[in-house]
């Protein structure tokens, strides 16, 4: 296996139905913009909340990804 540099990026997604759905939101984002993804790892969730309700679902998301040097 060759010898390889990953990056690590933090992202927080959000939805109003799901931590999954936080979750997937930042992967999904991530995936637009950034090229041979690898790994993501949930580190926290959290609420947002409004008038003593649940407004949204929050997931701090690591992602990784290869680091490509020009």
């Amino acid at each position: 296996m060759a010898e390889s540099v990953y990056k690590i990026i933090e992202l927080v997604g959000t939805s109003t139905e799901s931590w999954e759905k936080a979750a997937a939101t930042a992967v999904k984002q991530a995936s637009n913009s950034l090229r041979d993804l690898r790994i993501a790892e949930v580190v926290q969730l959290d609420l947002q909340m409004q008038d003593g309700k649940i407004a949204a679902y929050r997931a701090k998301v690591k992602v990784s990804f290869k680091f490509e040097s020009e």
